[in-house]
């Protein structure tokens, strides 16, 4: 993508029917480090691959808790996810107090729905340059929800957003039916094994650039980082990769993990 007279404010339109900005902020998601969210009958899981600026700096978390029953894995700027995360969480809070019950998942997307969609149409603001896959348990069962910088929002039985993300999703694709089945521990192995997919082959998954997010039935939101996903990497440890990263265009540009991320002026994660 290239400036051109139509992208110098979010309300412009340009003569083929396209909001460049809303276009460019979903650019911002692509190159984020990716993240993968997936659920069963009983569960919803995310599985986000961290991403360190140097060698000298410590991996960006990747998945914020939001509330006992809801959180967030992101993809693109981390300082508009700190932002959205703290509005879901008093969101969530208000529920809490005047109803005394959990927000409902789907009532909680809705409304950010409706908050992003106002900065891709009022003068002066600027898109959230931020994907989220959101996993939630409610009265209704395991939620697993994407939501785009353009305020459409999905409602998903599994889906990966950031960069060669493709890959993660052609091996949902291929085992959909298997993992709305399994048990947990095969739920979170098949979250690793799409996760794995996504990076180049002279890398791999380590306790120090992955965390795991559990919530489901009787299981509050859960993550584990550093040497408590180690019991779950051992469960996929020694197993040939099965997808192939080849394909996708708009995911071959993406830098790889370990590596720089285009200068853009922000860091993405």
């Amino acid at each position: 993508m290239f400036r051109n007279q139509y992208d110098s404010d979010v309300t412009i339109w340009s003569p083929q029917g396209r909001l460049h900005q809303v276009e460019y902020a979903m650019e911002a998601v692509k190159q984020g480090s990716a993240t993968v969210g997936l659920k069963s009958n009983t569960h919803a899981v995310l599985v986000a691959l961290k991403r360190a600026s140097s060698e000298l700096s410590s991996h960006q978390k990747k998945i914020l808790p939001i509330d006992d029953h809801v959180g967030v894995s992101i993809a693109g700027l981390t300082a508009d996810a700190r932002t959205i995360s703290r509005w879901m969480r008093t969101e969530c809070l208000n529920s809490r107090y005047a109803h005394d019950t959990p927000l409902p998942v789907s009532r909680m997307i809705g409304d950010l729905g409706n908050k992003m969609q106002i900065c891709t149409q009022r003068y002066g603001k600027r898109p959230y340059g931020v994907g989220l896959l959101v996993a939630g348990y409610d009265d209704q069962g395991p939620h697993i929800f994407q939501t785009c910088p353009s305020a459409n929002y999905y409602d998903c039985r599994a889906m990966a957003i950031g960069a060669r993300s493709q890959a993660a999703r052609t091996y949902m694709e291929k085992f959909l039916p298997e993992i709305k089945e399994c048990e947990l521990d095969e739920l979170v192995k098949h979250g690793l094994r799409a996760l794995r997919d996504t990076l180049p082959n002279e890398v791999d998954l380590t306790n120090k650039n992955v965390s795991i997010a559990v919530v489901g039935k009787d299981t509050p939101f859960t993550i584990h980082d550093d040497a408590s996903v180690d019991p779950f990497l051992a469960g996929i440890e020694g197993e040939e990769r099965r997808g192939h990263r080849q394909g996708v265009a708009d995911d071959a540009a993406a830098p790889a993990e370990g590596e720089d991320a285009p200068a853009q002026g922000m860091d993405t994660d």
